[in-house]
């Protein structure tokens, strides 16, 4: 069991293998929202990448970024050169394929054009969608070209790497802030 357990490739196919006979099982009570199962999968692909996306978005700011200061300058390395650059790896993908998929489920439930104009009928989900679409620009545009100079991944001084440290931590404290009522919209618009 302990060598089932340490491969994660393995534990992610089998997890994927039980949700699609979950989805299958004629009697399991899955139902996508409009009866499609193409858009029962995008849906539940969109909010595997968000709690991706959201939950290292909250690994970063609740623990590494506050622990990071009391931890021994001869183990930060530890973090800055194996732990941040994976788990940047997955949060900036996250928030792409969040966001993709995110529009793909509007189009497909036929509001995509509503909820990003704001429209009654759709203003909900679409304030949550420019949320979004805001906290992936500030993680593509803002936050990770700066962590790229802060982890030496690029070449930048040490007064490059200090603004870069800074200009990605309020970027990403916004997302913090940001994500709070996108949560709200999107959990409450369908």
């Amino acid at each position: 069991m302990g060598k089932f357990f340490a491969n994660l490739n393995l534990v992610l196919c089998v997890g994927l293998i039980l949700a699609v006979l979950i989805a299958v099982f004629p009697d399991s009570g899955y139902r996508p929202p409009t009866g499609d199962l193409v858009n029962g999968v995008l849906q539940w692909l969109h909010v595997f990448f968000g709690i991706t996306w959201i939950g290292l978005l909250y690994y970063f700011n609740f623990v590494q970024t506050p622990t990071m200061p009391t931890i021994p300058a001869e183990l930060k390395p530890g973090v800055s050169k194996y732990i941040a650059p994976k788990a940047l790896f997955y949060f900036r993908w996250g928030a792409a394929f969040t966001v993709l998929t995110g529009l793909l489920l509007a189009w497909s439930y036929g509001e995509l054009v509503e909820a990003l104009t704001l429209q009654p009928s759709a203003r909900l989900i679409g304030i949550g969608m420019w949320l979004a679409l805001i906290m992936a620009f500030n993680v593509w545009v803002i936050i990770w070209p700066n962590q790229q100079k802060v982890l030496g991944l690029v070449a930048a001084d040490d007064a490059a790497k200090a603004k870069a440290a800074a200009t990605a931590g309020m970027a990403s404290r916004l997302n913090v802030l940001l994500s709070i009522p996108m949560l709200l919209a999107m959990t409450n618009a369908h």
